[in-house]
């Protein structure tokens, strides 16, 4: 778990890997790229040129490829290589009807579990998270945005739904970051964290059921108003 200082933010530039970390630190160097929109639904990914920009070789690169593939991020054909996957309109629907539910039930068993200290760190993220929208930084915003969603998730304390929300949520993860590029749209997200922080402090768990599962609809309703991707 992160402290307030630890909080990460989201890679700027497509940097170098150090030689010696491992192939799941290049997995996720990836998945932020894709996340980040640095790599586009439907982009060919040339394997020369991740390994020259990340300063790897193409062993530890193919086997962050196969864990993203696993996880629907990318696809693999035996005749065009790897491409970043592409969401139909009606996969884009059926995922965040699936991530609002699960959101909503994190947010039930949350409410039950959570602790005061838990609380005051997701008061802490939403408070870097609104720094980060006073100076427009969506990047920044999506990370601490993120990890409150998270937060609430872990504070569930239920492993089957941790991993099966996480497991949806690769899936969209770049999807949710282009529903704020919309000013009404992310004045809008705020004003639900703000109540979400309400009903977490007041232990109110049906609330916050309420306002997980309309939150995640909204973003789904959001995104396909944008257009799809790629």
């Amino acid at each position: 778990m992160y402290t307030d200082q630890e909080i990460p933010r989201a890679t700027p530039l497509l940097a170098p890997v150090e030689r010696a970390i491992l192939h799941d630190s290049v997995t996720d160097h990836l998945r932020n790229f894709i996340i980040e929109g640095k790599l586009a639904p439907g982009m060919k990914l040339n394997e020369r040129q991740l390994c020259e920009t990340l300063g790897i070789s193409r062993t530890p690169l193919r086997e962050a490829l196969k864990v993203l593939a696993a996880e629907g991020l990318i696809e693999i054909s035996p005749n065009r290589g790897a491409t970043v996957a592409r969401m139909t309109e009606a996969e884009i629907r059926e995922a965040f009807e699936v991530l609002s539910g699960l959101e909503a039930f994190s947010g039930e068993l949350a409410c039950e579990r959570i602790t005061d200290e838990e609380v005051a760190q997701i008061q802490a993220l939403h408070d870097a998270m609104l720094e980060c929208r006073a100076r427009g930084d969506l990047p920044g915003y999506y990370s601490r945005n993120q990890q409150i969603h998270d937060r609430i998730n872990l504070a569930a304390r239920n492993d089957l739904l941790r991993q099966t929300y996480l497991s949806v949520n690769r899936r969209v993860q770049a999807l949710r970051l282009r529903s704020n590029l919309k000013a009404p749209k992310w004045a809008s997200a705020i004003a639900d964290h703000e109540q979400m922080l309400d009903a977490l402090r007041q232990r109110d768990g049906a609330r916050l059921g309420r306002i997980l599962r309309k939150h995640m609809l909204d973003k789904s309703d959001a995104i396909l108003e944008l257009g799809l991707p790629g």
